[in-house]
């Protein structure tokens, strides 16, 4: 393995994982960046972004023997797919042996404060909290959120579903193996966020859907990517590079039209996952109010400046005009060490 740039990156992206996770002082500059994919992005994906990212840019660059990597990058995509769409049915599995409803927010208040739903599950990132708590105990810094108060609750089938990150990320580096730069690096970009995504939002998570979306258009369009830049940097090691991996399809053999909807087709296919996204956060929203089902309950808890209505013993009314992220935080307040859990439903329209 000879020492190049793409290595240096690595080692570079690596270095500033490790400044992140020792020291605040970036997390102005860095924060607003990795807000934009990583979805709500906090100091823990911060961190296993950076480290990833920095990881797979000094794999792509090991093994020495060539390694058909279409053919890897195709069950990359397979992989991930089962992945995100396990991880959300694992989430459904979780609901059905608690008896809870699809359209909640479910809140463990065990250990720390945990939080789950179908839209943004983190069931799987608590399988992997876990094992970071016993690896590292005091290591990990309290405004790391690891999930682990979600661990009790995981049905014993994610257990398996989260053995295929290990399998994803070995066909991703495969996947990865001397591929001209420009495409080398967005691979790396797009499978740190599938990972983390998968681990931390699921199927329909910012983080997972830039992921898979972005792998794929590596595979449909990273020759012509590619192309693209070797023509404006007048780069002609990159174009001789990239001959070397040739498009699912040519050019010279579609009209105008065709070529130009195979180009834009990952962008379609963006703005489909969006619409079904929001169709299922406004098909589960409850705008008259919020529900609150509170488990276990201390009898001296104070709710203090939330208008709680009580229905009955264990469920309340909330005004509609709260907002959903923001009811969610406030409740966590009063019920710290005070009930086993919480769920709240959904309200979409609270954001707007």
């Amino acid at each position: 393995m000879k020492l190049n740039k793409t290595i240096l990156f690595g080692f570079l992206f690596i270095a500033l994982g490790g400044f992140v996770f020792i020291s605040d002082i970036l997390n102005p500059i860095i924060r607003p960046i990795t807000y934009t994919f990583l979805m709500g992005s906090s100091k823990g994906k911060d961190i296993m972004f950076f480290a990833l990212m920095g990881i797979l840019l000094i794999l792509s660059q090991i093994i020495p023997r060539k390694i058909d990597v279409t053919k890897y990058l195709k069950i990359s995509i397979v992989i991930g797919s089962v992945l995100l769409i396990l991880g959300n049915l694992l989430e459904l599995v979780f609901r059905l042996q608690m008896g809870i409803k699809l359209n909640t927010v479910f809140c463990s208040m065990t250990n720390t404060m945990s939080s789950t739903s179908i839209l943004h599950t983190h069931l799987l990132k608590s399988i992997l909290g876990e094992v970071i708590t016993k690896i590292m105990g005091p290591f990990v810094q309290s405004n790391i959120n690891t999930g682990v108060g979600l661990y009790s609750y995981v049905p014993t089938v994610g257990f398996l579903i989260i053995l295929l990150i290990p399998v994803l990320f070995i066909t991703l580096t495969f996947a990865n193996q001397k591929r001209p730069w420009p495409t080398a690096i967005l691979l790396s970009f797009f499978s740190s966020c599938l990972i983390i995504g998968a681990i931390d939002g699921g199927l329909w998570g910012t983080p997972a859907m830039v992921g898979i979306i972005g792998i794929w258009y590596i595979y449909r369009n990273g020759y012509y990517l590619n192309e693209f830049i070797a023509s404006i940097l007048n780069d002609n090691k990159l174009l001789k590079e990239n001959e070397k991996i040739p498009a699912p399809y040519q050019k010279d053999k579609l009209s105008k039209k065709r070529f130009i909807l195979n180009i834009a087709l990952p962008i379609l296919v963006i703005v489909l996952m969006l619409f079904l996204r929001c169709g299922i956060g406004i098909a589960g929203a409850e705008v008259d109010y919020y529900t609150v089902n509170i488990e276990n309950m201390s009898d001296d808890v104070d709710f203090g400046h939330i208008p709680m209505e009580k229905i009955d013993n264990t469920t309340y009314h909330v005004t509609s005009n709260y907002n959903e992220m923001q009811l969610l935080n406030d409740l966590k307040v009063p019920l710290n060490n005070s009930c086993e859990y919480y769920t709240v439903s959904w309200n979409i329209f609270s954001y707007f």
